[in-house]
């Protein structure tokens, strides 16, 4: 915390849910979000990739039987899901599988550790999990969004798709009113998508700034709320890439 700043029960929680910020209105961008989520991304998937020249078809070790079960897993949930035919659909599932489960994690680094480290260095104000950004979420979920209208379009033709906007559910007479029920259906997808990971990822992070205000008096309860986050923050990861999943199913699938 800056020099010289109360601290109080309201100034922690307000500097613990502060943003490392640059920029005015529209164009702030929080540069903790993008730092963390950037290089957390580019960890995981180096390491990945690495792991993967490096495997072998013998005895694997433990690394390499982890990961081949998280990929299993994930390529389960796409084949009983999505029922078109794509290539793209099981890499992105677990991109988004393995990167928001890591940036979730970032939630269990103690609540003071990185303010104190950074706060030495002149950075007074850092959020460690970028899924508590709602930046960051609808983002992911507009990308998301975005591809499954392209492939609504590759798939069905440009013809098909619109269609499919103008004809279904009530036929073509009663366009307009399919017209209007599309587009509210289009808007709460990425809404729904972002804000349900945003919600449950922000409650958390907050539980854990609650906790730290209890001081030497937080060990009883932190260990357990961290043992139980531990399912919230692998949910999530599974709840944002079956609905991706479910939303690509649905863009490639024939409802006219």
């Amino acid at each position: 915390m800056a020099s010289g700043e109360a601290l109080t029960s309201s100034g922690y929680i307000v500097h613990h849910l502060t943003n490392l910020k640059v920029g005015e209105g529209f164009w702030t961008f929080h540069l903790d979000t993008l730092l963390v989520s950037g290089i957390i991304g580019l960890v995981a998937f180096v390491g990945m990739a690495k792991l993967a020249s490096k495997a072998t078809a013998g005895v694997p070790g433990s690394l390499q039987s982890f990961i081949e079960i998280v990929l299993t897993f994930v390529d389960q949930q796409v084949k009983d899901t999505y029922h078109g035919r794509s290539a793209l659909v099981t890499p992105i599932a677990i991109t988004i599988f393995v990167w928001v489960f890591l940036m979730n994690a970032m939630d269990l680094i103690p609540v003071d550790f990185l303010p104190l480290v950074l706060g030495a260095v002149g950075v007074h104000y850092f959020k460690a999990v970028p899924t508590t950004d709602p930046n960051l979420t609808f983002a992911m979920s507009l990308t998301v969004f975005s591809i499954m209208m392209i492939m609504g379009v590759k798939v069905k033709g440009a013809g098909g798709f619109l269609h499919e906007v103008f004809c279904v559910p009530f036929g073509a007479k009663l366009a307009p009113l399919n017209l209007l029920f599309r587009i509210i259906e289009d808007i709460a997808k990425p809404i729904s998508l972002s804000l349900r990971l945003f919600g449950n990822m922000y409650a958390g992070e907050m539980v854990f700034i609650l906790i730290a205000l209890l001081g030497i008096w937080q060990l009883p309860l932190a260990l357990p709320w961290a043992l139980f986050h531990i399912l919230i923050i692998t949910l999530q990861a599974f709840v944002f890439m079956m609905l991706t999943i479910v939303y690509l199913s649905m863009a490639s699938e024939s409802h006219g």
